[in-house]
């Protein structure tokens, strides 16, 4: 590609993901993005500080835009989505994950562009049908919630399809960490709750484990740091491998404790963690287990290494969390 004349369109471009590919593709050379989100949100203006990009376009008007400029896009990353898991007014994943996701696909399709979206570990619910992403099985999995229900119902309506982008690629984020989720609030990673947590009282508080196999801090989870979710999706853009449902995690799961333990070293403090009760609201959709199964992107030839848990905290934290700077 021709960094300087191609166009790339980049969804959620104001959140956490979408704002730091933003900075990546400019890092590369891209400046010809098309921003689309809800723009309205002033915690999540300082993602976008700084970057270079052609327009930036309100997700409702968006389509209305594409038919009144017909422009010659190359590139698309969906990554826009509801994605709060306490949300549980179905109509709303509806209208932002499904339709407005079909919508994408189908303009994609008609127009002959290729396609980056985001899924999510969420599709696999408890995890007790396992975490490959072979298609076969994503018609059997039971999502916990409203948001991880309709990451599957979309995913599945892809698999239906037979009409598609030249080239597509769903990527099943698991635990994402990284620079430009200050604005996440609740929804923001562990690591960023420990540092401020740390930072005001010295000590972390972790959930207790509601179940009998799972010490308490030894739930599991698949962290990936979005500098590593950054270079597969660039990656996805160059090298356009066999269209398919992809895992996005390590491949390794870590604990609640590990982390908080890297999150102390990284701050060059002694641990002192607290342990308390899980809130009832999330208690019964509560994941205690994600570790993806990397295999289908190795075979497609991805092959960076990525960044340990030790790592990724450590440079999020030590150049990032402590001046509060960007991706």
């Amino acid at each position: 590609m021709n960094q300087y004349s191609e166009m790339i369109v980049v969804t959620g471009a104001a959140g956490f993901i979408g704002s730091a590919l933003v900075g990546f593709l400019n890092s590369k050379g891209y400046h010809n993005l098309i921003l689309v989100d809800d723009f309205t949100d002033a915690e999540k203006a300082p993602n976008l500080q700084g970057k270079k990009y052609l327009e930036a376009i309100n997700r409702e008007h968006f389509f209305s835009w594409l038919e009144q400029h017909n422009p010659h896009i190359d590139f698309v990353f969906h990554l826009g989505a509801r994605t709060d898991t306490t949300e549980f007014n179905y109509a709303v994943h509806q209208h932002l994950n499904v339709d407005y996701s079909k919508q994408i696909w189908n303009y994609c399709t008609v127009q002959n562009i290729p396609l980056v979206y985001a899924s999510s570990a969420a599709t696999y619910g408890d995890g007790s049908l396992g975490y490959s992403d072979v298609h076969e099985r994503i018609h059997q999995l039971k999502p916990l919630n409203p948001y991880g229900v309709s990451k599957n119902e979309f995913d599945k309506w892809v698999l239906h399809e037979n009409a598609h982008p030249p080239f597509w690629a769903g990527l099943k984020f698991f635990n994402v960490y990284g620079p430009n989720e200050y604005h996440k609030a609740r929804m923001a990673s562990v690591i960023l709750h420990a540092y401020h947590q740390i930072q005001e009282t010295g000590k972390m508080k972790l959930f207790r484990s509601h179940r009998s196999d799972f010490k308490d801090g030894q739930q599991l989870r698949d962290f990936v740091y979005v500098k590593d979710v950054l270079r597969v999706c660039y990656w996805l853009m160059q090298q356009r491998p066999a269209s398919a449902i992809y895992n996005l995690g390590t491949g390794k799961a870590r604990s609640f404790l590990d982390l908080t333990n890297a999150t102390f070293a990284a701050m060059h403090r002694r641990p002192e963690i607290e342990f308390i009760d899980m809130p009832e609201d999330i208690r019964d959709s509560y994941q205690y287990y994600t570790e993806a199964d990397m295999r289908k992107l190795h075979a497609a030839g991805y092959d960076q290494a990525f960044y340990s848990l030790e790592e990724g905290v450590a440079d999020y934290v030590r150049h990032y969390l402590m001046s509060h700077a960007y991706l």
